[in-house]
């Protein structure tokens, strides 16, 4: 007698041929689809003023043209200088708020702590209610005496209550209370187990923090038009924003001037093309940068979403 064979189990897991490949075919259009318009920005950049203008915007511009960029570099060594503010005010500025960041949270993470509830509190409230403006320029500017200074760039936002509590929450999920007592009987203080024990774990919540904050100090250049006078010490986001009101005044001008070298000025100046290029440079070193914390910026984002 011949015995049938067991049925092999299905896996729930797997989906037929055909669904995965429609899943797949949806997620890269969706995917095409957030990484497209930035593309279409640097093909615009790259467009011929006169044949934006004819042609309106194409995938593949009929004649391709440097023109914006050469706008944009005509400010000279005052670009490269402001690249080198802008990237020392991120790297500094980064290393300094996770570094305060991680301090204080960590604090307010342990149980044992005494005054947990009230520097939690003192945290949060900042979240709820500011001084304002003016009362902000006069501790900077007059009290700290940071008035045209590179830290003037750095220490507002150097510490950011919203921060404090995405990694506070990280500790209380992330970190096992055991590894905390295991370094206490080998008799650790509380610097060493953070930086030997609690640290060496945490690299998805420290991405995340030093990701937010990069960003914030890649794009700020409110502080800049706030607190800095002198062209050394000017980042890229304000002196892209000069460049942008420098040529506003140029049309605004041209355009009040009936004369046909006030006509060939504006003509032959790229407008839109220079918008863009202007996107590209202010926006293409943060994007690079970006994969390097992709790895951890989700698990790090999502700490505490699900509770146990």
């Amino acid at each position: 007698m011949r015995l049938a064979r067991p049925a092999k189990p299905r896996d729930v897991h797997r989906l037929p041929m055909a669904w995965n490949g429609l899943l797949h075919l949806i997620s890269g259009g969706f995917a095409f689809a957030c990484v497209f318009p930035f593309l279409f920005v640097v093909v615009i950049s790259f467009t011929d003023e006169n044949t934006l203008l004819e042609k309106g915007y194409q995938i593949w511009p009929a004649d391709w043209s440097v023109n914006a960029y050469e706008y944009v570099f005509r400010t000279g060594d005052q670009l490269l200088r402001s690249y080198g503010v802008t990237l020392f005010v991120t790297v500094v500025g980064m290393l300094l708020t996770v570094a305060m960041t991680t301090l204080y949270a960590y604090s307010i993470s342990r149980r044992n702590f005494k005054y947990r509830k009230f520097f939690s509190f003192y945290a949060f409230f900042t979240m709820l209610f500011g001084g304002g403006l003016v009362p902000t320029y006069i501790v900077v500017a007059q009290m700290l005496e940071l008035k045209d200074t590179i830290w003037a760039l750095i220490l507002p936002m150097s510490l950011n209550a919203f921060n404090i509590f995405i990694l506070r929450t990280f500790f209380q999920t992330m970190v096992p209370t055991p590894i905390i007592e295991s370094g206490k009987i080998d008799g650790a203080g509380e610097f060493k187990i953070l930086l030997m024990l609690v640290l060496p774990i945490s690299l998805p919540g420290l991405a995340t923090i030093a990701l937010f904050s990069t960003l914030s100090y890649w794009n700020d250049w409110f502080n800049a038009l706030l607190y800095i006078d002198s062209n050394r010490l000017v980042p890229l986001q304000a002196l892209l924003m000069r460049i942008e009101q420098s040529m506003q005044f140029i049309i605004q001008n041209s355009a009040l001037l009936n004369s046909g070298q006030s006509r060939e000025m504006l003509r032959s100046l790229p407008q839109e093309t220079t918008r863009m290029a202007m996107v590209v440079l202010a926006t293409g070193p943060i994007v690079l940068a970006y994969p390097f914390f992709q790895r951890y910026f989700v698990q790090g984002l999502t700490i505490g979403a699900v509770k146990d």
